[in-house]
């Protein structure tokens, strides 16, 4: 009896401190788009996940990403993912999901938090940027599910700078889905897997009004915010 309290003092103080590094994700958003003091919160995570997508273009020796995202059905961007912990660990951030239309062009964003925790020796504390490219339809439908939880079915790859990365368009990527990201270890010790995403419902109808969803945002196209087309017309 003792040991299974101790395990349930454990989870509950794990979930609880996923929450925390989410929360505190949240808010280094809003300190880093600042600029913008009338902004909502909604739109300062889509100004600063614009300034993720053109920082990492913008340094192709560093991140070849380019043709991962132009080869790609959808991308997630986490402008500021927080990692920290004592013992117990845990990543979080508020970012946006964009799906590419049989046009080619890319859909309004749509708003999820990305939360993960981890038992183990650690320490310390990461502020990172990362993109995630779901490179078939399949990546895609199951990010659209509530509560998609990574690993499982689909493969997930992780890349960051400095890890000799190549792509062309002829290239048959191997995974459903790379995380990009320049923090070296980011998900070091398998962290990313079992991480969940999360729909922000309550982000999306301010953002757009009511009854919009994941789905009608990115598929159906239903709804748009002019406030969104420097972050669109960022994405290649």
């Amino acid at each position: 009896m003792k040991a299974f309290v101790e395990h349930l003092h454990r989870r509950a103080f794990a979930f609880a401190l996923v929450l925390l590094v989410a929360s505190m994700a949240d808010t280094a958003v809003s300190s880093a788009a600042g600029s913008q003091e009338a902004a909502s919160d909604q739109e300062k995570v889509v100004t600063k996940s614009r300034f993720t997508v053109e920082g990492l273009l913008n340094n192709p020796d560093e991140m070849p990403i380019e043709e991962y995202i132009k080869n790609a059905k959808g991308i997630l961007v986490i402008p500021s993912l927080i990692k920290g912990g004592l013992i117990l660990g845990a990543e979080g951030g508020t970012g946006v999901l964009m799906v590419r239309g049989s046009d080619g062009s890319w859909s309004n964003p749509a708003f999820y938090t990305l939360v993960a925790g981890s038992i183990g020796l650690q320490i310390g504390g990461q502020v990172s940027e990362v993109i995630f490219t779901l490179m078939n339809d399949e990546a895609v439908s199951a990010m659209l599910n509530d509560e998609f939880k990574f690993g499982g079915d689909l493969s997930v790859a992780v890349l960051h700078k400095g890890a000799g990365i190549e792509a062309s368009s002829s290239t048959a990527f191997a995974s459903d889905i790379y995380a990009f990201s320049k923090a070296v270890g980011l998900f070091g010790g398998g962290a990313l897997e079992g991480a969940k995403l999360i729909t922000r419902e309550e982000w999306n109808q301010n953002y757009y009004g009511s009854g919009a969803t994941p789905h009608s945002i990115v598929i159906d196209r239903k709804y748009s915010n002019p406030q969104a087309e420097k972050l669109r017309a960022a994405v290649p």
